[in-house]
C-alpha cells in the first residue's frame, strides 16, 4: 500500500470513528436530559459549529498543501517559518472568534428565542454559547498542527488527535452531566451548560495528543530543517495569500450545513410563533437541529466517504486533460453515491419510529420530523461531492456563488414556508436551497467538461426500482413483525431493525449483484468474490 493511501486510509477512519462516537453519545446524553435540555444544547452548538467552521475549516488542508509543496522542493525551512508564524495567528483568530462569540451570545438568544418560548429563556440559551464559546480559544491552534504534520504525509496525529479529543469530550460530557444531576442534585439547564463547556476540555485532549507526537518526530524534523535546500524566502504576506487561496473554497465548504441550520435556529421559533403549535417550536426545532440531523447525517457519513476519494482522481485526469476519464469517474462518482444512499435513505425512513425510539425516546414527532426529513441526506451527500469536483476542475469560485444562492432562497423562503407547513416548512426551503446550489453546481461541471450525464440517470432509474424493491420487502417485513414484536422496549426497537435490515440489505444486496450493478461500482476485489457464488 502505498503511503499516499496510506495515510488517508488512517485519516479517513479516524474521522469516520470520531463521527460514530458523535453520534452515539447522544443516546445516554438524552436520556439525562431529556427531550426539552437538548434543545438547549443544540442551541449552543450550530452557532459554534459556524464559528469554528469559519476559524478553522480550510485550515489544515491548505497548511498541509504548502508545506507539502515546499517540502517537496527540498525547502523544509519554509514550511517551518509559516508553522511559527501561522500558530501565533491562528491563537489570534480563536481568542477573537471566543470573544465575538461570548459578547455576541445575548444577541444570538434574543434573536433566536420568541417570547412565546416557554421552555428556554433568552438568558439560558446566552449562558451555554457563553459556555461553548470557549473551546474556539484551543481548536484553531490545535487544526493547524495537524495541517503541518498533513503536509509531511504524516496522517496518524490528526486521526489520534481527532479520535482522542472526541472520546475526552465525550467522557467529559457524560461524566459531568451525571455528576450535576445524580451527586450534586442540580438541574438539567446547569447539566447542559457543564455539557457544552466538554467541547474545551476534548480540545485539550487532542492538543496534548499533537504535542506529544511533535516531540516524537521534532529531531527528525529539525534534521530535514537542517538539510533543507536554500529557502525561497517567500514573504509572510505572499504565504497567506497562497494559502487563502487554498483555505477560502473549502471554508464554504465546511460551513454550508451549519449556516442552512443557523438561518433555522434564528427564524424557525418566531415563525411558528402565530401557528397552533407555537409552544412546541423549541422541542420541534431541537429535533429538527439536532436529535433527527444527528440521524439523518448517517447515510452522508457513509456515502460520501466513499465518492470523496475520487476526487484526487478527478483533479490529477484534468490537469493531464484526460476528459474521458474525468467523465467515467464522474459517472462512477456519483453512482457510488446514490448506490449506497438512495437505499439507506429509503431503509431508514420506514424505520424512523424504531431509529428515534433507540436513539431518543418514542415520539409521534420526532419519528415524523426524521422520515420527512430523511430524504435531504441525498442532498447533504451531493453538495459537497458536487463542490470537490469544482475545486478540482479549477472552477472553485463558483462554489462561493452557488452556495450563497441557495442560502438566500432558504432565507427568503423559510418564514412563509414554516408559517404555512411549521417544520415541514424549514425542511422545503432546506430542499429548494440545496436543489438550487447542486444544479448550479452541475452546470458549471456540464459546461466546463463537456459532461453528459446519460449513464447516470439510467443507473439512478435502476438503483430507484432496487430500492422500490428493497421497500416492499421492509415494508411487509415490518407487518408481519407488528403481529408478534412490537416497540415496548428499545431492546425490541433493536431486534426490529436488525430483522428488518437483514431482509432489506438481502434484498437490495441480492439485487444490485444480480443486475451487476455493485460489481461494476464496487470494483474487481468484490468481483473476485461474487464469483464464487455464481453471480
Amino acid at each position: 500500500m502505498s503511503t499516499l493511501i496510506k495515510g488517508t486510509a488512517i485519516l479517513t477512519m479516524g474521522l469516520f470513528l470520531s463521527k460514530v462516537l458523535g453520534i452515539i453519545y447522544v443516546i445516554p446524553f438524552y436520556g439525562m436530559v431529556g427531550e426539552e435540555n437538548i434543545g438547549l444544547y443544540q442551541y449552543a452548538y450550530i452557532p459554534y459549529n459556524l464559528m469554528l467552521s469559519l476559524a478553522i475549516s480550510g485550515a489544515p488542508i491548505a497548511f498541509s498543501k504548502f508545506v507539502a509543496k515546499y517540502n517537496s522542493l527540498g525547502d523544509y525551512e519554509t514550511g517551518r517559518r509559516l508553522l511559527k508564524s501561522g500558530l501565533l495567528t491562528m491563537m489570534i483568530t480563536g481568542f477573537v472568534s471566543f470573544l465575538a462569540l461570548y459578547f455576541f451570545a445575548g444577541p444570538l438568544a434574543e434573536l433566536t428565542i420568541d417570547e412565546n418560548e416557554k421552555i428556554h429563556s433568552v438568558q439560558d440559551v446566552k449562558e451555554v454559547i457563553q459556555w461553548v464559546s470557549f473551546a474556539l480559544i484551543v481548536v484553531p491552534f490545535m487544526s493547524l498542527f495537524r495541517g503541518f504534520f498533513q503536509g509531511y504525509n504524516f496522517m496518524m496525529p490528526t486521526a489520534v488527535s481527532q479520535l482522542i479529543e472526541q472520546i475526552v469530550r465525550i467522557i467529559f460530557l457524560l461524566a459531568g452531566a451525571y455528576a450535576v444531576l445524580n451527586i450534586f442534585g442540580g438541574s438539567a439547564r446547569t447539566a447542559v451548560e457543564v455539557a457544552v463547556l466538554s467541547a474545551f476540555v476534548g480540545a485539550l485532549g487532542g492538543v496534548l495528543v499533537l504535542f506529544y507526537y511533535w516531540n516524537k518526530k521534532k529531531g527528525e524534523y529539525n534534521e530535514l530543517r537542517a538539510s533543507s535546500v536554500e529557502s525561497y524566502d517567500v514573504n509572510l504576506r505572499d504565504m497567506y495569500k497562497e494559502i487563502a487561496i487554498y483555505a477560502v473554497p473549502v471554508v464554504f465548504l465546511g460551513i454550508a450545513n451549519p449556516l442552512f441550520q443557523f438561518i433555522d435556529m434564528l427564524t424557525f421559533n418566531r415563525a411558528m410563533g402565530g401557528t397552533e403549535n407555537a409552544a412546541s417550536s423549541g422541542i420541534y426545532l431541537s429535533i429538527l437541529n439536532f436529535t433527527a440531523h444527528k440521524l439523518v447525517m448517517i447515510p452522508v457519513m457513509l456515502a460520501t466517504g466513499f465518492s470523496m476519494a475520487l476526487i484526487p482522481l478527478i483533479t490529477r485526469y484534468f490537469t493531464k486533460q484526460e476528459f474521458s476519464l474525468v467523465n467515467r469517474t464522474l459517472d462512477q462518482a456519483f453512482q457510488i453515491l446514490l448506490f449506497l444512499t438512495l437505499p439507506a435513505v429509503v431503509g431508514m425512513t420506514l424505520l424512523s419510529d424504531e431509529l428515534y425510539h433507540i436513539f431518543y425516546e418514542i415520539s409521534d414527532a420526532g419519528s415524523e420530523i426524521l422520515a420527512h426529513y430523511l430524504p435531504v441526506a441525498i442532498l447533504f451527500a451531493l453538495f459537497p461531492v458536487t463542490a470537490s469536483i469544482l475545486q478540482g476542475i479549477n472552477q472553485q469560485k463558483w462554489i462561493i456563488l452557488n452556495l450563497l444562492t441557495g442560502l438566500l432562497l432558504k432565507l427568503a423562503l423559510n418564514i412563509p414556508l414554516i408559517k404555512l407547513f411549521e417544520t415541514d416548512g424549514a425542511i422545503a426551503a432546506t430542499i429548494i436551497g440545496y436543489v438550487v446550489a447542486i444544479g448550479m453546481n452541475l452546470i458549471v461541471i456540464k459546461v466546463t467538461l463537456k459532461y453528459k450525464s446519460d449513464m447516470v440517470l439510467r443507473r439512478l432509474f435502476l438503483i430507484t426500482l432496487m430500492s422500490a424493491a428493497m421497500a416492499v420487502a421492509v415494508y411487509a417485513t415490518l407487518a408481519v413483525l407488528d403481529l408478534f414484536l412490537g416497540m415496548d422496549t428499545k431492546l425490541h426497537s433493536v431486534a426490529r431493525i436488525l430483522i428488518v435490515g437483514a431482509v432489506g440489505g438481502a434484498v437490495y444486496g441480492f439485487l444490485g449483484l444480480k443486475t451487476g450493478i455493485a460489481q461494476k461500482l464496487l470494483g474487481e476485489r468484490l468481483t473476485k468474490y461474487t464469483k464464487r457464488f455464481g453471480f
